[in-house]
């Protein structure tokens, strides 16, 4: 098993940054594809970003598109997601998931059904005031 800790949430205002980490231990860190994904209070689960193996091809949210980097340092069997430009929107529990990719190319797209993660961490609250 894959076990994912997240961390790095907190409150900030708008317009401020944050940097999330997702530290992996168990299994093979660089056999999983990666990806973030949020959810807030009576909203439905949405894609954020992902990540190949490599961590050379990237896929993003409009929503978040130039704001937002998702990286990962495969010797350290961590993935981050620095956020800037933060908006009260933005505001969510954020949770990073794993991917099984055979290939190092694989990238999940954000239609990407959920189920196909087989790994999940807990989550951060992020909250962004205004």
């Amino acid at each position: 098993q894959l076990q994912l800790v997240e961390s790095g949430g907190g409150l900030v205002q708008a317009g401020g940054s944050l940097r999330l980490s997702c530290a992996a231990s168990g299994r093979t860190f660089t056999n999983y594809a990666m990806a973030w994904f949020r959810q807030a209070p009576g909203k439905e689960r949405e894609f954020v970003a992902s990540i190949n193996r490599r961590g050379d091809i990237t896929n993003y949210a409009d929503s978040v598109k130039g704001r937002f980097t998702i990286s990962r340092d495969n010797a350290k069997n961590t993935l981050y997601l620095q956020m800037n430009s933060l908006k009260p929107e933005d505001t969510a529990v954020y949770h990073c998931a794993a991917h099984y990719s055979v290939t190092p190319y694989y990238t999940p797209r954000p239609d990407t059904p959920g189920d196909e993660y087989v790994y999940w961490g807990q989550g951060t609250q992020v909250t962004v005031s205004s």
